[in-house]
């Protein structure tokens, strides 16, 4: 048996990287999963058949974290097709890079709306039907509290932003025993950062294990917080870096 056995959950930005390696470890651990996903269709229909081939309900819907409204339909949609809510990990995401001088006013709006507005309207919507002992998992970032380059600004704001409010849900929900806990990545192996980039060698210098995580690093802790193991973990923030914040 899993630790999440009869349990649903919902992964945003679930059609790849650490979304998808997320969803596919919450169905290993027993877990009918939902994603939602933005372009990547595809991409979604793949981690949908391999959750359904691990003997899991799945589910993939098209939701753009930016737009509030379809967000908050995309939560109820889940709850009302899978039978209610169990774990919501809060996980879409964008990483427009540019310094204080080029950062655009476009780029600035998206990167808030996506990286925290849609925290607080995800999380808004599932508390509506989250059961008791519920989890809120937020990835944030090491980029949160260490910025290690130009061209992060605007993005470590928003990931220190996602860490107090995951505080704040974890005393508004904490009556209900819901828990809320942020999981932090260090540098990882997506495309988004891949291991072998343009910034890769300079990335890598910075962890004392000698290379990046991969998307399952990040799974596993995910899943130990959602499980059993993470009924007294809340208001917390669980850093998965390879040291690189140490």
């Amino acid at each position: 048996m899993g630790t999440l056995d009869g349990k649903v959950a919902l992964v945003t930005g679930g059609s790849r990287g650490i979304g998808a390696a997320i969803a596919r470890k919450l169905a290993a651990e027993g877990a009918d999963v939902a994603v939602t996903y933005e372009r990547s269709a595809s991409r979604a229909a793949e981690v949908v058949a391999s959750i359904e081939g691990l003997g899991r309900k799945a589910l993939a819907v098209r939701a753009d974290s930016a737009d509030a409204a379809a967000l908050t339909a995309a939560v109820v949609h889940v709850a009302e097709a899978l039978g209610g809510l169990d774990v919501l990990v809060n996980n879409a995401g964008v990483f427009p890079r540019g310094t204080v001088e080029e950062m655009s006013l476009a780029d600035l709006d998206r990167i808030l709306a996506v990286n925290v507005r849609a925290v607080f309207v995800a999380t808004q919507a599932a508390a509506r039907h989250l059961r008791a002992g519920g989890r809120v998992v937020n990835i944030g970032s090491t980029v949160g509290e260490r910025v290690t380059g130009p061209g992060m600004s605007a993005y470590a704001a928003t990931k220190a932003a996602v860490v107090g409010m995951s505080r704040g849900f974890a005393r508004d929900l904490g009556p209900r025993g819901i828990t809320s806990v942020v999981v932090q990545p260090g540098p990882t192996d997506t495309d988004m950062n891949p291991a072998e980039g343009p910034r890769a060698t300079k990335t890598l210098a910075l962890s004392v294990v000698g290379r990046h995580a991969s998307p399952d690093d990040v799974a596993a802790t995910v899943a130990h917080v959602a499980g059993p193991g993470g009924a007294f973990i809340t208001g917390s923030v669980i850093t998965v870096d390879g040291g690189v914040n140490a």
